[in-house]
């Protein structure tokens, strides 16, 4: 109230930050927007990146660096939810092996009878590696993951049970976990090494030659169920 008596009305002069000026000040680290992730999903956004690095630009190329690059979060997220580079590569592995089981029983039930069953999954595991060639390349490369990490022992086991149930239900037994009979495991072994085996020498190219001489009409789809068709 002034000398006068009369009221005195007094402008608020507090600062307002413009809207537009917050919506054009992202966080930022190197140059890159930095994308908000809820706990759960920066974590498979981390993987989804890695799994885009690993494709890519190979195994040289996947760093933790790379990763958080690549999924546009800070440095420090990846080492926060896997550790270390170990520990990143083994859970895309088992991110792999998961998927890799879903192919396998896909396929396999699609056929009714058991041969056919084992057959389908053996063209699964082809064609896996074929989508996927550096996730599974890396599936693969032991020295390079933490196998006793329990998602990709639990992945890997899945995966292996998989493929075991197919090959005791076409020689019409059930094979017990960590307990096959000596032709059993020769049975197991042989499905897998031949898939497998495959799938190796059409990812290095080694059968380019003898895809090139094949007969008119004839596909490298057409030669890789000749080879896993069974007797």
């Amino acid at each position: 109230m002034g000398k006068s008596g009369k009221k005195v009305r007094v402008r608020s002069r507090m600062t307002v930050t413009p809207r537009k000026a917050i919506a054009a000040s992202p966080a930022k680290q190197g140059g890159r927007r930095q994308t908000p992730y809820h706990h759960g999903a920066l974590r498979e956004a981390l993987l989804t990146a890695a799994e885009r690095i690993l494709e890519r630009d190979g195994m040289p190329g996947l760093t933790l660096r790379a990763a958080a690059r690549e999924a546009g979060v800070s440095h420090a997220a990846p080492t926060h939810h896997f550790g270390d580079l170990t520990g990143l590569l083994s859970e895309l592995a088992a991110l792999g092996f998961r998927r890799f089981r879903e192919m396998l029983l896909a396929a396999a039930d699609r056929e009714t009878e058991p041969a056919s069953r084992l057959d389908a999954m053996g063209r699964a595991y082809v064609s896996f590696a074929k989508k996927y060639p550096g996730l599974f390349t890396l599936m693969f490369r032991a020295e390079r993951l933490d196998t006793a990490r329990p998602t990709l022992s639990y992945a890997m086991d899945a995966a292996g049970s998989a493929l075991a149930q197919a090959v005791g239900a076409q020689r019409g037994e059930t094979i017990v976990k960590g307990m096959p009979s000596l032709a059993q495991a020769a049975g197991l072994v042989r499905a897998w090494a031949i898939a497998h085996g495959l799938a190796v020498l059409l990812l290095d190219g080694r059968l380019d030659n003898i895809l090139s001489q094949l007969p008119p009409g004839e596909t490298e789809e057409a030669l890789v169920r000749a080879i896993l068709r069974r007797p």
